[in-house]
């Protein structure tokens, strides 16, 4: 077979394929005996049929597109093995000449989009400045007001209703005259700002009893967005009512038996959240100081065809101001994981076959399905490059996260190896690599490359019973990998987490048996397949 590369554009190349008769040969065989076990010819068993007599009575013709068919996915990936590109999509293949008589070359051209060359700065030139790990008094103070709020309680008040108060509510939205929705007894608190614009300011100053109008977009429902004449009856406020900071309080909401006990665990927590939000901070700096040191274009039928799917799955094809905000999107994730490519192919990053089971596992997990169903799933439906690709790029960053200098904003050196390990420990225990951080992974297209693609082959070898063992050792990690890379909350964020699910518990008692129905939590689609048929 002979092949050879024409480049069309810095992200498109045309190969031109040659593959001889002799070469071909294999599949002109099979496709002989695939023909003999279909067709009826009287005097001959099915799938005893000579070669001559089927082409008389079929013709080579109808055997020579069958073995074309069933050959050309093989030697289009033998000629992108061969020529080096890295293709990304699905090619357009035309065949331009075929075996004349049984004898002859087949010849074929494929234009397919590739990942765009660019060079890589030095990593050991990149210094990050992440922040330090101080932790000041009003820190602790904040997290104490969190357990306080989660312990408080709430007491109905006859008063007019003020900031931070409790208030039940009636709602009716009117839209041209039509009542449009109402709910009643919702409890609210005042200043959250999570229901309707404008709700604060009508209920603050009303006591029990009394109503008041504005106008508001709808937030949820067939009218959602659309200006709505809301009226908003209160018929109870209650007020919160905060536990005393003492020891007793400790007692109360800890396991610690005084108050100095409890400030000096919020220290260490304070202080162990932002030592994960360093490796974290150093992980976001360095891939946005990649992005920034090199400068290369996109795909644009890749990021055309991520654009569609997207706007499919929304059902907003008409719609061009979403689009272009999902195009900047799709360019600049496709950007960071072409950069993440290159980055793991420059520090020969390799996937196990242990790593990707327990990665689908733990993803099983996550979204509460059967191990193995999700694993014979991923592999039916070719999402496994997808799946093989995303851990490589995040162990590409935890590995370059070694290479990079890291200091804090006083200048100090920041030791990362709790979290991205160290290159001896994985010569000497030949550890798997990944960057051990609960917080959200690197968005990506999804494409896939012909090295995935093997891996994904080698995958098909595994027993799916595998699969439990690998998700006891799953149940032991205290920080799942995610395909989406669903954050946890970071935790100098945890405060106002806490606060905001203490709030929703006291307003499940203040709503008087009544409740408004909770949005369901979206299930997250698992990748679609991206591969190319061709490289099959």
């Amino acid at each position: 077979m002979k092949s050879a590369v024409e480049t069309l554009e810095p992200t498109r190349v045309k190969l031109t394929v040659e593959v001889s008769y002799e070469e071909l040969t294999p599949s002109i065989d099979h496709a002989y005996q695939h023909i003999a076990k279909d067709v009826s010819i009287p005097g001959f068993r099915k799938g005893k049929v000579p070669p001559r007599i089927i082409d008389q009575r079929i013709g080579f013709g109808a055997v020579l597109e069958h073995a074309v068919n069933d050959a050309l996915p093989g030697f289009y990936r033998d000629a992108v093995r061969e020529s080096g590109v890295s293709p990304l999509g699905q090619p357009d293949v035309e065949v331009t000449a075929v075996p004349v008589d049984k004898a002859g070359d087949l010849t074929f051209t494929a234009e397919v989009d590739v990942r765009p060359e660019f060079e890589l700065p030095e990593l050991s030139s990149l210094t990050l400045e992440v922040d330090p790990v101080d932790v000041d008094d009003d820190e602790i103070e904040e997290r104490l007001e969190v357990l306080r709020q989660r312990f408080a309680t709430l007491q109905g008040v006859e008063r007019a209703a003020a900031d931070t108060d409790f208030v039940v509510l009636d709602l009716t939205a009117v839209i041209d005259g039509e009542e449009v929705d109402t709910v009643s007894g919702i409890s609210y608190q005042i200043g959250s700002g999570n229901m309707l614009e404008g709700l604060d300011e009508a209920v603050t100053g009303l006591a029990a009893g009394e109503t008041a109008t504005f106008t508001a977009p709808l937030a949820g429902g067939d009218r959602a967005g659309e200006e709505a004449e809301v009226t908003v009856t209160v018929t109870g406020v209650k007020e919160q009512e905060l536990p005393d900071v003492d020891d007793e309080f400790a007692q109360l909401a800890s396991e610690f038996d005084t108050l100095e006990e409890l400030r000096a665990d919020l220290r260490a927590q304070a202080s162990t959240g932002k030592v994960n939000g360093q490796a974290v901070q150093a992980r976001d700096k360095l891939l946005d100081a990649l992005l920034e040191a090199v400068d290369f274009p996109v795909p644009a039928a890749v990021v055309e065809a991520e654009v569609v799917r997207h706007l499919e799955s929304e059902d907003r094809l008409e719609d061009d101001e979403h689009r272009a905000e999902v195009q900047v999107e799709a360019t600049d994730a496709l950007r960071r994981q072409l950069l993440l490519d290159a980055l793991a192919e420059s520090l020969s990053v390799q996937v196990s076959q242990n790593e990707l089971l327990d990665f689908l596992v733990r993803t099983a997990q996550q979204y509460r399905v059967d191990p193995n169903e999700f694993v014979q799933n991923a592999d039916r439906t070719g999402q496994i490059p997808v799946f093989v690709g995303e851990i490589a790029r995040n162990k590409s960053l935890a590995l370059a996260l070694r290479k990079v200098t890291v200091v804090d904003a006083d200048g100090l050196a920041v030791d990362l190896t709790p979290f991205i390990g160290a290159d001896e420990d994985d010569a000497e225990a030949g550890a798997d690599v990944e960057l051990d951080v609960a917080d959200e992974g690197v968005e990506v297209v999804e494409v896939a490359t012909p090295a995935e693609a093997d891996l994904a082959d080698e995958l098909a070898s595994v027993e799916a019973t595998e699969a439990p063992a690998a998700a006891d050792a799953a149940d032991a990690d205290e920080a799942p990998a995610k395909p989406a890379r669903a954050r946890k909350t970071p935790a100098k964020k945890a405060a106002k987490a806490d606060e905001e699910a203490t709030t929703d518990a006291k307003a499940d008692d203040a709503k008087a048996g009544d409740e408004a129905p909770a949005k369901p939590a979206r299930t997250r689609k698992a990748p679609a397949k991206k591969r190319a048929d061709a490289a099959e």
